[in-house]
């Protein structure tokens, strides 16, 4: 164990100090102590994922004074000569924790195989095989075997998940952030739910002798970790009830709001990976309208859970991204009185905030029009791979699918954005 917790340089000055000479319980007392630093450099991360496709440049790349600009300001932000959107008023101030991306320049412009694309870093059918999502890579990479909290947590949206990787990764889904996990409560006295439970083991056998191994693991794995979590504690960190009003007013009052309030409370709880889906961003129509009520929404909502997780030593163990699958076109289209953006892969903005990253910065560059990247351009397996790295996980490591074959957690050709580092 010694050699596990102490390298050799740190073992010489314990013994200079005369540590080595104490009590066992003093020897303990350093060992758990390196244990915790251990815990506490692990990383967690937080997605707020934007459904639809954001528009850059009505976000975080305007172009205001320009014929295709629209009607939106910027503003200066904490950090000189950055500037955003200006319904982005809470979020300006704290860029100095952010690195904006302005340079993401992907290749799938229909919403579902972008999403696929951008959530697994593979394409939707490539090599016949269903990717597993960067939440259960989370889940697996970093995540616990032993915990009774999940791993993955998706809140707001039924989403991708584990892929090849099975159903020991997939996510738990909180459709409802305000409602939390329902049905976790078991409803009779300890005994009779653990007599319950003894008898379900037994019905399962029997289930398990007439399917496949595969669909029989999955769903003993399914009710196990169902079981587990009804047994924990931990679920009042799904019970954002518990929280100060002043706390939830800061959130917001949107359910986004709330989700962003939940996944704080369930990244301190242990959870290592949180996807918060805001959707309404597919902006055909009545594009300026909407973003502008979206934003509304964003904007205390995320710089409420940055300020949270600051205040609660969390922010440099948390790596928060802003995304959504693709950008919106830079020129405003022509559907009548209420104009509004179209699909564009191109180019366009995702944000990182915290993780241990160099906030205070702008990531590539586009043109006048912002329409074509002019400067480091960010592939999705350069960005998957940033996010990997951000969060301590090797990008080129292989995991085996069921047939047998290695897949890659990010495929060959990804360049990290090494600015950020």
């Amino acid at each position: 164990m010694f050699n596990e917790m102490l390298n050799r340089r740190e073992a010489l000055k314990l013994s200079a100090a005369g540590v080595l000479g104490f009590s066992a319980s003093n020897w303990l007392n350093i060992l758990a102590a390196r244990a915790g630093e251990t815990r506490q450099q692990t990383k967690n991360c937080i997605l707020l994922w934007m459904a639809g496709g954001p528009s850059h440049k009505d976000t975080f790349d305007l172009r205001p004074g320009t014929d295709q600009g629209g009607p939106f300001r910027n503003i200066q932000t904490a950090v000189p000569g950055i500037q955003i959107s200006e319904h982005f008023p809470q979020f300006a101030r704290l860029t100095d924790h952010a690195a904006i991306i302005r340079s993401m320049s992907t290749s799938e412009g229909a919403h579902a195989r972008a999403s696929y694309n951008m959530h697994t870093g593979y394409r939707e059918g490539q090599g016949g095989i269903v990717y597993p999502s960067m939440g259960s890579i989370v889940a697996k990479e970093l995540g616990s075997d032993t915990a009774s909290m999940p791993n993955f947590v998706s809140v707001g949206n039924r989403n991708y998940g584990s892929g090849f990787l099975g159903a020991r990764f997939q996510p738990l889904v909180v459709n409802d952030p305000a409602r939390g996990v329902e049905n976790l409560r078991t409803g009779v006295a300890a005994n009779q739910f653990n007599s319950r439970v003894d008898l379900l083991e037994e019905l399962e056998q029997g289930f398990h002798s007439t399917h496949n191994a595969q669909t029989a693991e999955a769903h003993r794995t399914t009710i196990q970790r169902a079981v587990t979590l009804m047994r924990d504690s931990g679920t009042a960190a799904f019970d954002i009830s518990r929280e100060s009003s002043a706390t939830r007013s800061a959130y917001g009052s949107s359910k986004f709001g709330e989700g962003c309030l939940m996944a704080r409370r369930l990244v301190e709880a242990g959870v290592k990976y949180v996807e918060v889906t805001l959707g309404g961003w597919d902006t055909h129509q009545n594009n300026f309208e909407r973003v502008r009520t979206l934003s509304s929404q964003v904007d205390p909502a995320m710089s409420a859970l940055i300020r949270d997780l600051k205040d609660r030593n969390l922010l440099d163990n948390t790596l928060v991204i802003w995304m959504g699958e693709f950008g919106r076109t830079p020129r405003i289209n022509a559907r009548g009185a209420q104009p509004g953006r179209d699909h564009y892969p191109r180019a366009w903005s995702s944000v990182m905030v915290g993780g241990g990253i160099k906030g205070g910065q702008v990531i590539g560059r586009t043109d006048a029009e912002a329409a074509t990247v002019v400067e480091r351009p960010v592939s999705t397996l350069d960005f998957m791979a940033t996010v990997c790295r951000a969060l301590g996980i090797d990008h080129n490591k292989q995991n085996v699918a069921p047939n047998g074959r290695p897949i890659r957690i990010v495929d060959r050709g990804a360049n990290p954005i090494s600015q950020l580092f």
